[in-house]
């Protein structure tokens, strides 16, 4: 088991921090949840990036990397709270890889140019799927078959969602073409690589907020010094940063065992989205303390962060589906 990137990882991740840092500051987060939707031209710079091909098969013009190569990427779109479907897009890539045919065929290398979005729903664990409106193709999980489904194929009702710049909407009715392959083990697959990613953008989220904390923490002062010198509040940033750190390694032995068909995956899988969920809200809790009143207004952008940790917490399996999960497995 061997989980450290290679050259060309760290090169890309590098670039893909340094890109998402300049392209998508929290004002920019503040736009999607205006507009409700995500901005077209950052996506085209990811795909420029070549963010989108990583999960295509090298045939159909991409890199064929894994879900471990993909998860310092998404760590990275979770620090600034990306508004665009990345994880979305990257379960759809592996379900069309996973079915091939004429779909994969067309799709993938649309999907790798960064041409189009296409978003998979799957009702048993993720009922209010994200992004749905803005996708070009649904996949759409149904009982133990795949409808493929374009957007005049749906009918769906908007949700409301803590998280104003990822929507969310149930879908009522969906036409299309139902999929051939192995259905039953790609839905499977999709549940899990969409926990493993959430897992992966929950780290991110858990180190922005601590460091928003941090960052705040050495400019509010009481009884004439900054709070960040007292040790009750180190103590608890320490803990949130152990916590999330902690986190990491078990989302990347969740997306190892997703790439090597390891009989343990769904174990390894449910602990990496229940402990990053839960890593996550303590280092938003701990850092909505640092900030005080000032952590539940619009104007801070800590709660952007939070927002967002608190939608994917109950997204691709709620944290108390994971736990349950670890319950019936480990019995």
């Amino acid at each position: 088991m061997h989980f450290v990137p290679s050259e060309d990882q760290r090169l890309l991740t590098d670039a893909v921090r340094i890109m998402l840092t300049a392209e998508c500051p929290p004002s920019a987060v503040r736009a999607a949840w205006d507009s409700g939707t995500f901005d077209a031209a950052r996506w085209k710079a990811m795909a420029d990036l070549g963010v989108t091909s990583l999960a295509v098969p090298e045939r159909l013009g991409g890199m064929g990397w894994g879900i471990l190569d993909l998860v310092p990427l998404v760590v990275e779109a979770g620090r600034v709270a990306l508004p665009e479907p990345l994880i979305e897009a990257l379960v759809s890539t592996g379900v069309l890889a996973d079915l091939g045919g004429s779909f994969a065929e067309e799709w993938l290398p649309r999907i790798a140019a960064g041409n189009v979005v296409v978003v998979t729903a799957c009702a048993e664990v993720d009922p209010y799927p994200a992004h749905v409106a803005e996708a070009d193709m649904v996949l759409v999980c149904e009982g133990n078959q795949v409808v493929v489904a374009w957007p005049e194929e749906l009918e769906t009702v908007a949700q409301p969602n803590i998280d104003g710049a990822r929507p969310t909407a149930s879908i009522v009715r969906a036409d299309g073409e139902v999929a051939a392959g192995d259905i039953g083990e790609t839905i499977v697959r999709a549940s899990q690589r969409g926990a493993t990613l959430s897992a992966a953008m929950q780290v991110g989220l858990g180190m922005a907020m601590i460091d928003q904390a941090v960052a705040y923490a050495k400019q509010r002062e009481q009884f004439g010094k900054p709070i960040g010198t007292f040790q009750a509040v180190k103590h608890h940033l320490a803990s949130a940063l152990v916590g999330v750190q902690f986190a990491r390694p078990l989302v990347e032995r969740a997306a190892h065992s997703l790439d090597n068909g390891d009989p343990d995956v769904a174990v390894h899988v449910a602990m990496a989205k229940a402990f990053a969920d839960e890593t996550a809200d303590a280092a938003a809790k701990h850092a909505l303390q640092v900030h005080g009143a000032i952590g539940y207004t619009w104007e801070c952008d800590l709660h952007l962060f939070m927002k967002r940790s608190w939608s994917l917490a109950a997204s691709f399996g709620s944290t108390e589906h994971h736990w349950q999960t670890l319950d019936r497995t480990l019995v």
